[in-house]
Order: C-alpha cells, then sequence, then structure tokens
C-alpha cells in the first residue's frame, strides 16, 4: 500500500512538473512584448497605408447612421481627416493628433478635438443628439480585428460601443478627398414637390424612401424590401450594405445629377442609366404605418412633435407657425386626458388647439373627424388654428410612412401628396 502511495505521488509531481514546463513555453514574450508587437502591428497598418482610410462610424444613439470619414495617418501621431456630416467638413481638411495606446485592449485614440469628436460633443446643439452625450458617439476604439489583407479593420468604442469600421482608400479615392470632389444631388431628393419617390433601375420599379436626417434608405416593391443607411461618394451615395434584385446586386448610385426645372433625379445603376421620379401614390402602400403612429404614442401616453408645421409644395412651415410668439412646435395628442378627442395642439408659452378623432381604414387611409377646441385659442392663434383644420380635416384623408427605426412618420395627404407633416415621437 505504501509502495503504491510513494508511486501515486511521484507520477502526480512528474505531471505537475510537466504541465509546468509546457506552461512556461506558452508564450516566448512577456505580455507588455505582446501588446507592444499587436500596437505596432496596428501602427504599421495605419501609418503605411500609401492612400489613407476611409471609415464608416456608426454612433450608438443612431446605430443604424452610417458617418463617412477619411483619414490619413502618418508616424508622428498626426492624422489628417475629412467627413461627411456637413459641406464644411466634406470640404476642409482637418488637422489633429491621433495615439496607439494599451487600455487593456490595443486602442486607437483620437485625442484633440477634429471631425470624430463632433459625433460624441456633449452640446446638442452641434449634433442633435443628448445634452450631456451627443450621439452617443466615441472617439477612443478597441482596435478589434484587422483582416488577413491589412486592408480592413474594425473598431469599438471605449465608452459607448460605436461600432466603425476602416478601410483603405484607393488613389483615386483620396485624390477626390482632398479635390474636394464630393456629389451632393443627392441631398435634392428633398426638393421633390410631391411626396412619393419611384426609382426606376431599367430592371425594376420601386418605391424609394430617403431620410436625410438619419441619412437612411428605403426600396421597396411587391417583391422586396429593403433598408440601408447611405453616405456621399464622389459621384454619388453608397449603400452600407448591397441591395440585390432582379439579377444584379447595387451598391449605390453614381452619375446622380438633380433638374429642378423637371423634377427629375438622374443617376446610375451599375454603369446604367435610371432614374427617381415623383408620384402622388406608391406603388405599395404600407397599411399598418397609421395605426402603428397612433398606438406608439398612446401606449407610451405621450405625443408626436413637428418643429416645421406643413410642408405644403417645397416650402417648410407654410403656415408661418414660426412667426406665433413663443411657438416651439405643433404636436399630436392621442386620447389626450382620457377625454376620447386627440389634441392637435400649438406649443408656446400655454397650448391650445383643435381636438380630433382619427379613423384608420383597411387601404392605410387615415382620416380625420373634427370635434371642437382644448384651451383657449389667442386672437392672434385663430388664422393658425383654422388652417390646421383645414389641413387635417381633408376628405381624402392621408398616408402614414414609417421614416425611420427612431418613431419618425410622415403623414402626406392623399389629394395630392404635396402636402405633409414629418412626426417625431416626443
Amino acid at each position: 500500500m505504501r509502495t503504491n502511495l510513494s508511486l501515486y505521488i511521484l507520477l502526480t509531481a512528474l505531471l505537475f512538473a510537466a504541465c509546468k514546463k509546457e506552461d512556461d513555453n506558452v508564450f516566448k514574450q512577456s505580455p507588455d512584448d505582446r501588446i507592444n508587437e499587436v500596437l505596432s502591428t496596428y501602427s504599421n497598418a495605419l501609418t503605411s497605408a500609401e492612400y489613407g482610410w476611409k471609415g464608416i462610424v456608426y454612433p450608438s444613439a443612431v446605430s443604424t447612421v452610417p458617418f463617412s470619414f477619411y483619414f490619413k495617418f502618418d508616424t508622428a501621431n498626426r492624422v489628417q481627416m475629412y467627413s461627411d456630416w456637413d459641406s464644411s467638413t466634406l470640404n476642409n481638411m482637418r488637422e489633429s493628433s491621433y495615439r496607439l495606446k494599451a487600455l487593456q485592449q490595443p486602442c486607437l485614440l483620437f485625442d484633440t478635438y477634429s471631425y470624430i469628436h463632433i459625433l460624441c460633443d456633449p452640446d446638442a446643439s452641434i449634433n442633435g443628439g443628448y445634452y450631456g452625450g451627443g450621439l452617443l458617439s466615441d472617439f477612443e476604439f478597441i482596435l478589434d480585428g484587422m483582416s488577413s489583407n491589412g486592408d480592413t479593420i474594425k473598431l469599438t468604442g471605449r465608452q459607448h460601443a460605436t461600432k466603425a469600421v476602416l478601410v483603405k482608400a484607393t488613389s483615386k479615392e483620396a485624390q477626390d478627398y482632398y479635390d474636394r470632389k464630393r456629389n451632393r444631388d443627392f441631398d435634392y431628393s428633398s426638393r421633390f414637390l410631391t411626396y412619393f419617390k419611384k426609382l426606376h433601375t431599367g430592371k425594376g420599379d420601386y418605391d424609394i424612401y430617403i431620410n436625410q436626417s438619419f441619412k437612411s434608405i428605403k426600396i421597396v416593391n411587391a417583391n422586396v424590401k429593403f433598408s440601408a443607411g447611405y453616405y456621399l461618394t464622389p459621384l454619388g451615395v453608397s449603400f452600407d450594405k448591397p441591395f440585390t434584385d432582379a439579377g444584379e446586386t447595387i451598391y449605390g448610385f453614381e452619375d446622380v445629377s438633380w433638374s429642378a426645372d423637371n423634377q427629375v433625379m438622374s443617376l446610375k445603376v451599375n454603369g446604367r442609366a435610371a432614374t427617381i421620379t415623383s408620384d402622388k401614390k406608391p406603388y405599395i402602400v404600407d397599411s399598418t404605418a397609421g395605426p402603428r403612429w397612433y398606438n406608439t404614442a398612446l401606449n407610451a401616453a405621450t405625443y408626436y412633435i413637428t418643429p416645421l408645421g406643413f410642408h405644403v409644395d417645397g416650402q417648410d412651415d407654410y403656415y408661418n407657425f414660426a412667426s406665433i410668439p413663443g411657438f416651439a412646435y405643433l404636436f399630436y395628442y392621442p386620447n389626450f386626458g382620457q377625454s376620447g378627442y386627440d389634441f392637435n395642439g400649438l406649443m408656446e408659452d400655454s397650448y391650445y388647439g383643435p381636438a380630433f378623432k382619427a379613423k384608420f381604414n383597411a387601404s392605410g387611409i387615415t382620416t380625420f373627424t373634427y370635434g371642437g377646441t382644448f384651451y383657449t385659442i389667442p386672437d392672434y392663434s385663430t388664422t393658425a388654428i383654422s388652417n390646421i383644420v383645414t389641413r387635417f380635416t381633408e376628405s381624402t384623408g392621408y398616408y402614414f410612412v414609417q421614416t425611420s427605426d427612431y418613431n419618425t412618420y410622415d403623414m402626406v395627404n392623399v389629394k395630392d401628396a404635396r402636402s405633409w407633416i414629418s412626426w417625431q415621437l416626443y
């Protein structure tokens, strides 16, 4: 028995010794040496890219909205950049500093204010986000992996988990940035006088919805429903994921050109001539959009707002609500105070406005019945209230279109689709 026990102890000791010897050989470098080697690999990749990098950033507050950048990193920890945030950031190169640093993981830090900081600026007036958080984006990123050929680097924000990707730029792409060649004609999609837009590619006909605020695009017909983010390119726009239908894959639009006189946007799809035109009715009506719009606010006991009022015949705030003293926004509050009526009010120092009942039919058309007013209407607002009632009670009613995943809807008149309101859940 003693012999067996001694043999067992000896074998166990030998086993542990063998494991220790093997463990000692797993890493031939210290942890510091290993992380420094990883940082060196990323540094070489970033700075050796002759034509720089294209970047796409998705802030966490609007995680489906792509913002495009161009970066040129040098070996002195300086980076030149452009951004499609607005025309100024596209046309004016900004230089700032960056660092690669080990913060538990290898990280890329943009450590002085630059275009990438606009997305996370805590001043909401800068980026339209939240006060104190902006669009919940990042300027410090974990280096999350590089493709085997070294032309793609994935990033994740350290604070808000912002997703981003860097892709090596070509010579032409880099030169287009520095030559400020950016085709912004796609922005003119908001200049169509009639709301509904139709894409004709030569292989298919589709409803197309373009939301410039959320940089999103929807392409729909009876056979396909596609949505993606988009960003500007030298010749037009690129989608952040490809659209496939009718035997082809479409990555974006090129040679985009807008004609205000003809109300036509000309473009190319895979080198083939295509157009976007307007119409007063879509191919496919979303028959549940109206009830979704209504019930989302009703179930949350809140309301929708629009600071621009009615858009009519190409003009925002057609009835000049902004001239009303203290005007903040027009709102729509379903079943206000459990009254059985919806409150379509003007918000200023106080609030007041007409009462409506909404009716939704199976064809996707919503009509409104007038039921009096809530609170006293000031003399200076009687014309505005009259205009609201006239518009809402059009006998032909309204289509509703969900314009984003963030509870935004457009309410478009059926009569001629030349009048609409853009609602945002408050």
